[in-house]
């Protein structure tokens, strides 16, 4: 099969897809044909580039990319995108075969002292990085939009087994995402959904310098990475990519190292 055309005719649904990790997804998988719905939520400012860029890698990759510039984390915002979906040509039916949960949004305080992390917090963080992934699938799956070969992919990191500094809320939330995913991976396999976790290595996005003290977990992570560099998102969105092949069919429920080998030290 030709991996440039591999996947012409499908989709991707991208939840946060206007940097990092996201962004990175759109150009790789446009790249090999593709189309793609990304979602991101950013001020007139902060999108007029992005209307600038997807045009661009859909006229160089030969796909559709429509852009949503909506809160992904509410009811009236999932629907708005999927009654669009089921209205556009060509994904009506089964045309979905990603949806990529790259939402980076929560509350980076600490336990104790001023300011302190509060359960309202942790319950919103859960949500945007754990729980609505659960929502996302149920809706697209009742819309009949996923593909009879689907994949469902979320983002964790290193940070949810271990303390980085301000990052307990993150780091509860994407705890709750790993385990979400492993009962996904059973209970919705009957529908042709596979689900898999990516934890990926420090990586120098815009979500990763709003952590307390980034710039020394991307000096530790240089030491440590076996490679010789840290993660950079086009590393991640090769392995979103390559989850995405007919012959990843069989990957269901794992965790998936994408850090060149720094978990190992």
């Amino acid at each position: 099969m030709d991996t440039n055309t591999q996947f012409s005719g499908l989709w991707a649904v991208i939840l946060g897809g206007s940097s990092g990790f996201g962004f990175a997804s759109v150009e790789k998988l446009a790249r090999h044909g593709m189309n793609i719905a990304v979602l991101y939520r950013e001020t007139a400012v902060g999108e007029k580039p992005l209307l600038e860029k997807f045009p661009e890698i859909a006229a160089e990759s030969g796909v559709t990319i429509l852009p949503f510039n909506v809160n992904a984390l509410t009811a009236e915002g999932r629907a708005s995108v999927i009654q669009k979906l089921t209205s556009e040509k060509g994904i009506a039916k089964k045309g979905v075969k990603l949806l990529l949960h790259s939402i980076a949004r929560g509350n980076l305080k600490p336990l104790t002292g001023n300011d302190v992390l509060t359960t309202d917090d942790i319950q919103f963080t859960t949500y945007a990085m754990s729980n609505s992934l659960l929502d996302w699938t149920r809706d697209i799956l009742n819309a009949d939009l996923f593909h009879e070969d689907a994949r469902v992919i979320g983002l964790t990191s290193e940070g949810a087994h271990k303390h980085w500094e301000g990052y307990a809320a993150v780091s509860l939330a994407k705890s709750s995402l790993e385990s979400l995913a492993k009962y996904m991976a059973v209970e919705f396999a009957p529908f042709g959904l596979k689900t898999n976790i990516i934890q990926a290595g420090i990586t120098p996005t815009s979500s990763l310098k709003m952590i307390p003290g980034s710039e020394k977990l991307m000096a530790i992570g240089n030491e440590r990475n076996p490679m010789g560099r840290i993660t950079q998102p086009g590393d991640v969105a090769n392995v979103i990519y390559l989850l995405c092949t007919v012959e990843a069919f069989w990957i269901n429920g794992a965790l998936i190292h994408v850090d060149g080998g720094e978990h190992c030290r």
